[in-house]
């Protein structure tokens, strides 16, 4: 072989970890059937006759979740005339309903905070921290984008000016038809969710 085909095969190589790496990072929501803070059901199949779902990872007590709430508020108004429904997943270990509405009510949360009590929903997702959003395509279950809502938020760091919005250019781009260049979207700031052992749940 010579060395302009190793090159090739090389490139081509990288090119297919890389493409199967999204492949693997944009996972498909299980179907669910979750209470909210208000006792209320949610499944994925009443939404339906959204055009997207908007997943927000939540976790009481979080800092980094606490702070992005207003953002999120903020883009949901906007969005919501758009066709596209927001919600929130909570699948931390350390948060029963009680401690959920709680933090809802300190915070003005105005949205579903579905309880994934078995954490069978984040684990579909891939989920790994707080204030990680995702859209999903409550027809077909697959995740067109997961990231955070801007990068005005890192540990311990905080800007009121931020350049990059990258939940609203994702957002616009599937409401276009088009798909979201996940190489150009940084992994979320936020608290790590931990899972329960495998021998808790028989997964």
């Amino acid at each position: 072989m010579n060395k302009l085909s190793k090159v090739l095969l090389g490139a081509t190589l990288m090119m297919s970890s890389l493409v199967g790496h999204a492949d693997e990072y944009l996972k498909s929501i299980k179907d669910f059937s979750l209470l909210d803070q208000d006792m209320i059901n949610h499944t994925l199949s009443e939404y339906e006759d959204k055009e997207y779902i908007v997943m927000y990872i939540h976790g009481s007590g979080c800092p980094i979740a606490r702070l992005s709430v207003p953002q999120y508020k903020e883009i949901a108004e906007t969005y919501r005339s758009k066709n596209v429904e927001f919600l929130m997943l909570n699948s931390f270990i350390q948060d029963d309903m009680h401690r959920i509405q709680m933090e809802v009510e300190e915070f003005n949360i105005p949205f579903p905070v579905l309880k994934d009590e078995d954490q069978t929903v984040a684990k579909s997702l891939g989920v790994e921290r707080t204030a990680e959003v995702f859209i999903i395509d409550p027809r077909t279950h697959e995740v067109k984008f997961r990231g955070p809502i801007n990068d005005s938020l890192g540990y311990e760091t905080q800007r009121m000016n931020f350049e990059n919005h990258y939940l609203t250019d994702a957002l616009d781009t599937v409401l276009a038809g088009g798909e979201v260049n996940m190489d150009d979207i940084p992994d979320s700031k936020g608290c790590l969710v931990g899972f329960f052992h495998p021998a808790v749940t028989g997964g």
